[in-house]
């Protein structure tokens, strides 16, 4: 007796060949019943299709404006950055619980002012007045790109190394 595992089935089925006759099982009107718009050829109805009348097309509400897919900046106020030292980038702020994910955009907005010591502010994007505050209290700062993530062959082989 055979498993149900080990049938021996074919992935695709052959498409059904209609309108070749009484005796192949789809012949004469070939599955498309006596007359009418569906019964002609070269006539595709479309999901909307209410038989000539606009009403559920005309009825929804359209879609109106743009969507950006772009993701928005995470946001980091420079009077949060007093608790850090050194060189700040997305991974030490991501530590410090600043932001949600070091490999998204970061810009740095001005609240408050920097007393902290931070040599270098290496992130994506920060407003004018923010650079000012990070040069007058002795730091410099260098716009980087986004860190893109490691995968998980590239992580492996580092781990190798």
């Amino acid at each position: 007796m055979t498993k149900y595992n080990e049938l021996q089935v074919a992935a695709n089925k052959d498409k059904k060949r209609v309108g070749r006759g009484i005796s192949a099982g789809g012949g004469k009107t070939a599955g498309r019943g006596t007359k009418g718009q569906g019964a002609r050829t070269g006539k595709k109805l479309g999901v909307m299709f209410q038989g000539g009348q606009n009403g559920l097309k005309s009825a929804i509400p359209k879609g109106r404006g743009f969507k950006s897919l772009r993701t928005p900046a995470q946001v980091v106020y420079l009077d949060r950055l007093n608790e850090l030292k050194g060189s700040v980038d997305n991974f030490k702020l991501y530590e410090a619980g600043l932001i949600a994910t070091p490999f998204h955009t970061v810009k740095v907005i001005l609240r408050g002012e920097l007393t902290a010591k931070i040599t270098t502010l290496k992130v994506q994007a920060a407003s004018k007045s923010v650079i000012e505050a990070v040069k007058k209290a002795g730091g410099a700062f260098e716009k980087t790109p986004t860190p893109i993530p490691k995968s998980a062959k590239e992580a492996e082989a580092a781990d190798k190394n």
